[in-house]
C-alpha cells in the first residue's frame, strides 16, 4: 500500500534547468573551459559539487571544486531572482495536492543545494506538504548512489515497499532502484537524453500518476 513520495525537484517540480544551465556557462567562462553537449548532459541529477570536482579534474583546473561551485551558485542566484520565466512543471502542483490530500507522506530528495531548495518551496509555497527535505550536497555519495533515497524513505517512517519515487533523470533513477524503491520515470520535455530503462513506469504527464491510478500500483 502506497504511503509515501519521494519527488526529485529539478525536472519534477520545477523546471530550473535553464537557470542551472545558464549559471554553468557563465562559470564554466569564467575559468576558460569548453564544456560539450555529451559531457554538459552526463551531469544531469549529480550534485554541484560532484560536477565540479568532475570539472577540475576533466579540465586539470587550478581552481578548487569549491571555488567552481562559488562562482555557479553566484550566477544562479543572480539568475533565480531575475529570472521571470521560472515556473512549476505543468500539472505537479495539482499532483502534489492529490497525494496530500489523501494522506501520503511527501518528501523532496533532490541534488540542489539546500538553499535552492528552499528557494523554491518558498516561491512556490510548498512547504506546507512536504514532511521533509533532503539534499544530496549535504551527504556523502550523491546520485546516482541510493543514499538519498535510502535516507529520505527512513525519514518518512514508512518501509521502501510502501514508497514511491518520482525521477526524470538517469542517475536519480538509478538511485531509486538501487535503493529498491519503485521508481516512475517523468520523461519531461525538460529533460532530454535520459535513460529511463531502470523505472518501473515512465510517463509523460502527471495524470497518469494521480493517487486513484498509482497506488494500485504499489
Amino acid at each position: 500500500m502506497l504511503k509515501a513520495v519521494l519527488f526529485d525537484m529539478d525536472g519534477v517540480i520545477v523546471d530550473t534547468e535553464p537557470l542551472h544551465r545558464k549559471a554553468y556557462f557563465k562559470m564554466f567562462a569564467d575559468v576558460n573551459i569548453e564544456v560539450d553537449e555529451d559531457l554538459y548532459t552526463s551531469f544531469t541529477g549529480q550534485s554541484t559539487i560532484n560536477i565540479c570536482k568532475i570539472l577540475v579534474n576533466h579540465f586539470s583546473l587550478e581552481n578548487s571544486p569549491e571555488q567552481l561551485v562559488k562562482l555557479k551558485r553566484k550566477h544562479f542566484k543572480y539568475l533565480f531572482e531575475n529570472d521571470k520565466d521560472l515556473a512549476l512543471i505543468d500539472g505537479v502542483l495539482d499532483l502534489i495536492k492529490d497525494y496530500y490530500n489523501n494522506g501520503l507522506k511527501l518528501v523532496v530528495a533532490s541534488s540542489a543545494s539546500m538553499p535552492n531548495i528552499n528557494r523554491i518551496f518558498d516561491r512556490f509555497d510548498l512547504n506546507k506538504y512536504f514532511i521533509g527535505k533532503f539534499s544530496g550536497a549535504d551527504l556523502k555519495q550523491s546520485k546516482p548512489h541510493p543514499e538519498i533515497f535510502i535516507k529520505a524513505a527512513e525519514h518518512t517512517g514508512c518501509d521502501k515497499s510502501q514508497c514511491l519515487v518520482i525521477e526524470d533523470s538517469t542517475n536519480g533513477i538509478k538511485a531509486a532502484y538501487d535503493a529498491g524503491i519503485y521508481c516512475v520515470g517523468f520523461k519531461s520535455p525538460h529533460s532530454s537524453y535520459q535513460d529511463y530503462s531502470l523505472a518501473n513506469i515512465i510517463i509523460l504527464d502527471f495524470n497518469e500518476i494521480k493517487y486513484g491510478t498509482i497506488s494500485n500500483l504499489i
